[in-house]
């Protein structure tokens, strides 16, 4: 099992996928919303989403998982 990590401080504005979930590389997983700007987290690899670990309007840390996937 793997996480997805945001690569900035932030609110989560959107999630975009639930458990469940097959992803392909690039697809967005959530939305960070940081000083203003939108910045989606996507997928590394391909995968199934396993966990979502964070929910709408939650504040989040650079390098937070925000997602676990197998």
């Amino acid at each position: 099992m793997s996480t997805i990590q945001t690569t900035v401080s932030g609110v989560i504005a959107k999630v975009h996928v639930q458990p469940g979930a097959h992803v392909a590389v690039g697809d967005v997983i959530v939305t960070v919303e940081s000083m203003k700007m939108e910045i989606p987290v996507e997928a590394e690899d391909a995968g199934v989403i396993d966990q979502m670990l964070v929910v709408e309007g939650q504040q989040v840390s650079e390098d937070q998982a925000v997602a676990t996937w197998v």
